[in-house]
């Protein structure tokens, strides 16, 4: 089906994509990422001593603070933070250094969409610039479906307002960093058609075999 897109992209093809670590100098571990007028910095505290409450202590503990770019944090953010929070806990080695918080700052620079999945980008460069140990780096993307049945990947804010649903996803970059060796599945499913995390608004009822060739050129 033909789609025209307002910045003449194909369906499947992403915005430009820029990162840059190290940018600030007080962080343990920084990065700026953007993907076309969406941009967000992160930043990485820590580990430091001691877990808060309702954590395992035997465990190292990530904390997710989201910081709008205008305004006070709401519902919305809130979710970003248990979502990103959850996904830094899975690519995490958490056994490491037992006892201690990560904490990850998120700033919003500008919102033109896909805002999450370009905060989880940025998270996961913030990590390895502090040091923080990984099981494997994350790839995220949003794919948007519309009435008619189409899909979209990466959506700017406009497109995303004309949609009837979309899902962000995180796949993680490599298998071999993540299996024991001579194992293929996790779970019964091979892992390079696994995801970490995935998120849903909306019906999604469009074609998504677009979404898994563009991710694999990531």
């Amino acid at each position: 089906m033909e789609v025209d897109r307002a910045d003449g992209r194909n369906p499947n093809q992403l915005r430009p994509l820029a990162c840059s670590c190290s940018i600030l100098h007080r962080a343990h571990g920084s990065a700026s990422w953007s993907q076309g007028d969406t941009k967000v910095l992160a930043a990485v505290y820590g580990p430091k001593a001691g877990t808060k409450k309702n954590e395992n202590p035997e465990k190292a503990s990530i904390e997710v603070i989201w910081k709008p770019r205008t305004g006070q944090i709401g519902k919305p953010e809130k979710e970003y933070e248990i979502i990103l929070k959850r996904t830094l806990q899975s690519i995490c080695i958490l056994t490491i250094n037992p006892n201690t918080t990560t904490s990850v700052i998120i700033q919003v620079v500008h919102d033109d969409g896909a805002l999450l999945p370009c905060a989880i980008n940025a998270a996961c460069a913030a990590l390895v610039d502090a040091g923080i140990p990984m099981k494997h780096l994350a790839v995220a993307i949003c794919c948007c479906s519309a009435e008619s049945g189409y899909c979209i990947l990466d959506p700017t804010k406009l497109e995303e307002q004309k949609m009837k649903g979309f899902a962000y996803l995180v796949f993680p970059n490599s298998i071999l960093s993540v299996l024991p060796e001579g194992s293929s599945l996790v779970q019964g499913e091979p892992m390079e058609h696994g995801i970490i995390t995935s998120v849903t608004h909306g019906a999604m009822s469009g074609n998504l075999s677009t979404l898994r060739v563009s991710v694999s050129h990531l």
